[in-house]
């Protein structure tokens, strides 16, 4: 059964926040591998997506993104999955498309305003967060006709701050762009940080002017049975990962 998490902040518009549960993948993919760069069987992949789409938005075209970490954001096109541009935000007002991210461990970010008929979806790293992808995500919307106090942004699981430990260097760029963000790091242990990237991803939002934000408060690092994570799998020393989708369309 394909797990979906879904907000009522995005109500009225088709979305769903998938797991890692209900697809065809096998072994350390296993089950609902969604992603095209991974070292999964091909055809496992595009069965995990169509169920995915079948899931959400059936008979709608999927939309997905060749992911960065950049803060880079685009219009939504009817292109191929060879043809997906390298962004990390993605935006539409096209009725049939489902735009869809591909995290395991960086947060997703779903947006909606449904009185101008656009949506948007974002890949928030720590990198693509710090350099305004969440920011250039609401932008664009605008210039499709949205207005930024009337956007709903809801962010999906992701790694939680209890269990993103960085290096006592990695909160450099952030403290350098804004000393208030020192508010994201807690301690650790010596010499390390617990980063708390969904917090940081809604501050960013609020300073941006997006009325309505939404934080699941689901953590894919500790959650093996329901989510992938990219951190987990590098702690076991697997060899590769999968990856679950975040879903929104017309």
């Amino acid at each position: 059964m394909i797990t979906r998490l879904e907000s009522p902040l995005l109500a009225g518009v088709r979305h769903g926040f998938l797991g890692r549960t209900g697809g065809v993948s096998a072994g350390i993919f296993a089950s609902l591998n969604m992603g095209l760069g991974s070292s999964d069987e091909a055809p496992a992949v595009r069965e995990n997506r169509a169920r995915g789409v079948a899931a959400v938005a059936p008979g709608a075209r999927l939309v997905t993104l060749h992911q960065v970490h950049s803060a880079t954001v685009v219009e939504a096109d009817a292109w191929g999955d060879a043809a997906r541009p390298h962004a990390d935000g993605v935006v539409s007002a096209t009725r049939g498309l489902l735009l869809g991210i591909l995290t395991a461990d960086c947060a997703p970010v779903l947006f909606a305003e449904p009185e101008a008929g656009v949506v948007g979806a974002a890949h928030a790293g720590w990198k693509g967060a710090l350099g305004g992808v969440l920011e250039n995500t609401v932008g664009a919307m605008e210039a499709l006709g949205a207005r930024r106090d009337r956007i709903s942004a809801v962010i999906g699981p992701c790694i939680a701050r209890g269990s993103y430990e960085v290096g006592e260097a990695f909160a450099t760029p952030f403290l350098a762009g804004d000393p208030a963000d020192a508010r994201f790091f807690h301690g650790g242990r010596p010499g390390h940080l617990m980063f708390d990237l969904e917090g940081y991803c809604a501050a960013r939002l609020a300073a941006a002017g997006v009325a309505r934000i939404g934080c699941l408060g689901v953590d894919t690092y500790a959650d093996a049975a329901r989510f992938f994570s990219f951190r987990r799998t590098t702690h076991r020393g697997e060899p590769d990962y999968g990856r679950q989708i975040s879903l929104i369309g017309l």
